[in-house]
């Protein structure tokens, strides 16, 4: 069967190698980050008091609608990787928000098993082979170079563009030109329960917030936790703020929310591509062999990044299954 690599280690990257590579074929995953997961990821903060809190600060649960989507979130609930967190944060509205035991970044440890996935290593560019222009080489910062016979990239559009332009590739003009949401977050460690009412969450509170979520009343975090991600007004108006300055705003406009508590460890955090601006109408892009998946396709949620990654595995393994 053929060679596939997959640059970007997130929920469609993993999800498209897993179905690839139980479908027979060779699959590598390149990702030039420490550990898995792209936004599904989790970080755990040391206090002075030696406790350690854990905070999920990118993606921080997740919802279904599709059927097959479902299914899968069914057989993650039988492992005891997901469970269902609450249906609604003001008032109930019917739809389960499923969260992941240990971390949102678990998820992806538990797509990634028995896959040949390769973190800290920096994709350079993607170009046609020198010996079968049929295929594609993969290089490697280091010189490295890796020879298949299709390539998926599910990394953020613009990094996805800059690394396959020595392709030839012509992407559309809409998809080239997306541009993504920034978001700004602060994740907080307290000394006590935060004022954030049960189930512990809240969507849009006010002018800067666009999520504020307490992570040990998710089941996540043994000590309380709190992540604030700011919305993409307030991100973009405060990006290029110091670290200094940027961190006392936003913990500033926290204090509200913290109750009698008061914070005792925090970390400032970035995502210069958090949330794609418009989506692509189908599920993944692709000219011939090369293939283009994510979270700008499928939709900027779990679920679409989850659906990108299969439909785009299930395009490479029909086209290149006979190789």
């Amino acid at each position: 069967m053929s060679d596939v690599v997959v640059v970007g280690a997130g929920l469609s990257g993993l999800t498209a190698a897993q179905l690839l590579q139980a479908n027979g074929h060779h699959v590598v995953v390149l990702d030039k980050g420490r550990g898995l997961g792209g936004r599904m990821a989790t970080r755990r903060i040391s206090t002075p008091d030696g406790s350690t809190a854990i905070l999920d600060h990118g993606a921080q649960f997740f919802t279904v609608r599709d059927e097959g989507f479902q299914q899968m979130v069914d057989r993650w609930i039988t492992d005891g990787v997901v469970r269902e967190w609450c249906r609604g944060f003001v008032a109930e509205d019917g739809h389960p928000r499923y969260v992941v035991n240990n971390g949102m970044t678990a998820l992806t440890k538990h797509i990634a098993q028995g896959l040949d996935v390769r973190t800290s290593t920096l994709v350079f560019a993607v170009k046609p082979c020198d010996t079968n222009p049929e295929r594609w080489t993969v290089v490697i910062d280091d010189n490295s170079r890796i020879d298949c016979d299709a390539v998926i990239m599910t990394c953020p559009l613009p990094q996805s563009y800059s690394l396959t332009v020595t392709t030839g590739v012509e992407l559309p003009q809409d998809l080239l030109l997306t541009d993504y949401d920034r978001t700004i977050g602060l994740l907080a460690v307290l000394d006590g329960p935060s004022a954030i009412p049960s189930p512990g969450g809240i969507q849009n509170p006010d002018e800067v917030f666009s999520w504020i979520g307490d992570n040990k009343a998710k089941g996540i975090s043994p000590i309380p936790a709190i992540t604030f991600h700011a919305n993409p007004a307030w991100s973009s108006a405060h990006w290029d703020d110091s670290l200094e300055d940027g961190l006392a705003l936003i913990t500033q406009a926290a204090q509200k929310y913290l109750g009698d508590a008061q914070i005792v460890a925090s970390e400032y955090k970035k995502w210069r591509f958090a949330t794609p601006r418009k989506v692509w109408p189908e599920p993944f892009f692709a000219v011939n062999t090369l293939v283009f998946a994510g979270d700008a396709f499928a939709g900027p949620k779990v679920e679409g990044a989850i659906l990108s990654g299969l439909k785009s595995a299930e395009y490479v393994g029909d086209l290149v299954g006979n190789n």
